[in-house]
C-alpha cells in the first residue's frame, strides 16, 4: 500500500499556513492502489549520490508513491532552488514558507550527480520562488547547461512554476533548450481557488502556449490530478484548452493526500476510468496520454520520452 508521510514532529513544521486548519478525513485505499517495493540495492545507491551532491529531489519532499521503484532504477526527479515554496497549496507535501538564499553551485552538483547516475534522461524541478525576480529561471538555465556539460547524452525534461508575473522568466528557461517543457495545470479551472490558489489557470495555459511558440521543436507536456471533486466533462474541457495550446504530453493521476491538514480526497478514481480518459486524449490529438491512479508527471520519464519522440516521427510520416 502507498505510504503517507506525515508532518508531526517536525521542527520547524512543514506546512505552518495550514496547523490551525481542521483535519479533513482519510478514505480506506482501494486495492489499486500498490506501490513496487525497492530494490535492495539499486534504492541505496540513488540515495547516497543524491545525498553525496546535497541535492533535493521531490521524489522525498512532495512524498511520492512511486519513490522505492524510481529510486530502484536509479531515477530521481531533481527538485532545485531549495526546499522551501513560497506557495501554499492544498494538495502538495513540499515545505513552505521563506526560503534560503539560491545556491549557485547547484547546477553543477546537479550535473555531476547526474552523470554519476548515468540516467538517459532527468526531470528538473523547482519550487516556486516568487520572491526572486525572474522566479528562478536563471537558475534552471544554468542547471540546464550544466547537465548539457557533465552528462551531454542525457535529455533534459523540466517541470517549471507557472511564472506568474515574472516578465521574460519563461523565455529564459525556453532559451536553454530543454528537450521537455512540462508544467502541470494540477486541476480544472473550478477547483484552483480551493487547491491552487496562488495559481491562475489562464496564466499557466498560456504558458504551456507560450513555450511552443518560442520553441516548436521543444516537447510540451501537463499533468493533472483526479479524485478531487472535478467532473468528466471539466476533464474533458481542460484536454480541449490543452490541445488548443498545442500541449503534446498530458498526464493524469490519483490525488493521494499527504496529510489530515491537505485537500481531502473526493473519490479514487478506478482504472477503467482512466483507461476511458486516455483513450478520451488520445482521440483528442496528443502524442501521448499517461494515465492511470498512481502516474505522476515524472513517473516513467525516460521511457515516456522516447515514446513522443517515436510517435511525433509518426505523425510527420503520415
Amino acid at each position: 500500500m502507498v505510504t503517507v508521510f506525515t508532518s508531526q514532529d517536525q521542527t520547524p513544521p512543514r506546512h505552518p499556513e495550514k496547523a490551525r486548519l481542521p483535519d479533513t478525513p482519510v478514505l480506506p485505499k482501494p486495492d489499486w492502489i500498490r506501490v513496487r517495493a525497492p530494490g535492495p540495492n539499486a534504492f541505496d545507491e540513488t540515495s547516497s549520490v543524491l545525498r553525496r551532491h546535497r541535492l533535493n529531489t521531490v521524489c522525498e519532499e512532495a512524498a511520492c508513491p512511486n519513490i522505492g521503484e524510481c529510486w530502484g532504477k536509479r531515477h530521481a526527479t531533481v527538485m532545485i532552488l531549495g526546499d522551501t515554496c513560497t506557495r501554499a497549496c492544498a494538495f502538495c507535501n513540499v515545505r513552505t514558507g521563506r526560503p534560503g538564499a539560491v545556491d549557485p553551485s547547484e547546477p553543477s552538483r546537479v550535473g555531476a550527480a547526474i552523470a554519476e547516475l548515468g540516467l538517459s534522461h532527468v526531470v528538473v524541478t523547482s519550487v516556486d520562488r516568487d520572491d526572486l525576480a525572474d522566479g528562478g529561471a536563471a537558475h534552471f538555465a544554468a542547471t540546464i547547461a550544466a547537465i548539457r556539460t557533465k552528462a551531454p547524452a542525457t535529455t533534459v525534461e523540466v517541470l517549471t512554476p507557472d511564472f506568474l508575473r515574472k516578465e521574460g522568466a519563461l523565455d529564459i528557461v525556453v532559451a536553454a533548450r530543454p528537450d521537455v517543457f512540462n508544467h502541470n495545470l494540477e486541476t480544472v479551472p473550478s477547483l484552483y481557488r480551493e487547491i491552487r490558489p496562488g495559481a491562475r489557470y489562464e496564466h499557466s495555459l498560456r504558458l504551456l502556449e507560450r513555450a511552443k511558440e518560442l520553441d516548436g521543436a521543444t516537447f510540451t507536456k501537463s499533468g493533472i490530478m483526479v479524485g478531487l471533486g472535478e467532473t468528466t466533462a471539466e476533464v474533458l474541457a481542460l484536454m480541449d484548452d490543452l490541445r488548443a495550446a498545442q500541449v503534446d504530453f498530458l498526464t493524469i493521476g490519483q490525488y493521494l493526500q499527504p496529510t489530515r491538514k491537505h485537500a481531502a480526497i473526493d473519490r479514487f478514481v478506478p482504472p477503467e476510468e482512466f483507461d476511458a480518459l486516455r483513450a478520451a486524449g488520445e482521440a483528442k490529438g496528443f502524442l501521448l496520454v499517461a494515465a492511470s491512479p498512481l502516474t505522476r508527471s515524472s513517473y516513467h520519464a525516460a521511457d515516456d520520452f522516447a515514446r513522443l519522440k517515436a510517435a511525433r516521427h509518426a505523425a510527420l510520416g503520415r
